[in-house]
């Protein structure tokens, strides 16, 4: 994204900006907060969203702080679902905010990045100053939450620990003196709270700018590991690609603005051809972003090869018996499960009873089924996307 378009393109809310602006036109390097909470090892593209928003903001020459939330992980926070997300211990939180930091410099320019750690100062807070923050704010205007009062109307269950959360978002922009925090769009009610609490110290306000929430794969809800309607910054070309290309027609073009800051008149010569080739297109330049224009094409001529013309691909990664310590007669769950392309044996388990699990092309009944005879190679199918050949 470049400096040349209005800071707040492509944002849902920009509450506060006006004031910033003026800070900035003072000659002022604004200080701009992302907080991310290491709960899962892989960014998705739904963060690329919000992180595209903070590199637009390194290109204007201001200080970018990405916040890992190694502290606020240990609470969990709802964020729209109906339930706290479950709690890690501190080497998953450790080792998942490193593979964060990784990936999130795929995007931003890691000389011109501050990065920040929560635990920094929740780590030494005692019970009192806990209390102390918990007086700044009342259980009516928690309530105001949308998912908290939904949940609330619900009869289901909120802890006291969840609605600390936003307190804990928004003192980390005390601390951080920010002056502008991004965030999706259902990080609103977290961030204004930060304001609230910025303006009790006497501090300048921050500015509150959300970004729509990126639509997953199914079409219908936010992209999410936890649903499965992801894709990770981390997928192989080949998986990335196709998983684009499993989008809904309709989604592409969202994909469009908010990942490649595409402009409407692009996007028109892009709707005036054949939508297979737009998603395609997009497809390319998103694996080429991620990896190389190299393995963009490796990727979109396997996609073509098993999509087009019902073949397998010629390159797979391939497992063998031996050095998993299998034989042809061992139950195909242990294979599933050494192959490393799924992410527990439950999910294996999951898609053998749909179907979705062939072997040479015929599905697998059960996961207790041996094998089989691999000869010099047999190749096993996962879904549409996954393939692996089993080999001696």
């Amino acid at each position: 994204m470049g400096s040349e378009r209005p800071i707040d393109a492509g944002t849902v809310d920009a509450i506060g900006l006006e004031e910033v602006l003026q800070r900035e036109a003072s000659g002022r390097r604004l200080r701009i907060k992302l907080g991310v909470d290491p709960t899962r090892p892989d960014l998705t593209f739904g963060h690329m969203v919000v992180l595209n928003k903070l590199r637009a903001f390194q290109d204007r020459g201001h200080e970018a702080i990405l916040l890992i939330g190694d502290y606020t992980a240990t609470i969990g926070d709802p964020s729209g679902r109906s339930e706290t997300r479950p709690v890690l211990t501190e080497e998953e939180i450790r080792a998942n905010a490193e593979t964060y930091l990784a990936q999130a410099f795929l995007l931003l320019d890691e000389e011109r990045t501050t990065v920040r750690r929560n635990s920094e100062w929740f780590g030494g807070m005692s019970f009192a100053d806990c209390l102390s923050l918990a007086r700044r704010m009342t259980v009516a205007r928690m309530l105001e939450r949308d998912d908290f009062a939904k949940r609330y109307a619900e009869g289901t269950p909120i802890s006291i620990v969840e609605f600390l959360y936003p307190l804990v978002q928004g003192y980390d922009s005390v601390v951080l003196e920010a002056d502008v925090e991004l965030g999706g769009t259902d990080q609103l009610f977290n961030m204004l709270v930060g304001r609230a609490l910025q303006k009790d110290r006497g501090q300048p306000e921050q500015a509150v700018l959300t970004l729509p929430l990126l639509v997953g794969l199914d079409g219908q809800k936010k992209m999410s590991k936890s649903l499965g309607n992801y894709i990770a910054f981390r997928d192989p070309p080949g998986e990335m690609f196709g998983k684009i290309m499993s989008i809904p027609d309709a989604i592409m073009w969202d994909y469009y603005r908010l990942l490649l800051d595409t402009s409407e008149d692009e996007l028109a010569d892009l709707r005036s051809g054949h939508p297979m080739e737009a998603k395609k297109e997009l497809a390319r330049r998103l694996t080429t972003h991620f990896h190389s224009a190299e393995a963009a094409g490796r990727a979109r001529g396997e996609f073509e090869q098993v999509f087009s013309r019902g073949e397998n691909p010629e390159e797979m990664p391939e497992v063998s018996l031996a050095a998993a310590g299998l034989r042809e007669d061992s139950p195909v769950i242990d294979l599933l499960a050494a192959s490393g392309l799924f992410p527990s044996r439950k999910e294996a388990t999951r898609l053998i009873g749909q179907g979705g699990i062939r072997r040479d092309g015929v599905p697998v009944g059960d996961r207790g089924d041996p094998i089989g005879p691999v000869g010099t190679g047999l190749v096993y199918q996962a879904g549409k996307r996954r393939f692996f050949r089993a080999v001696p």
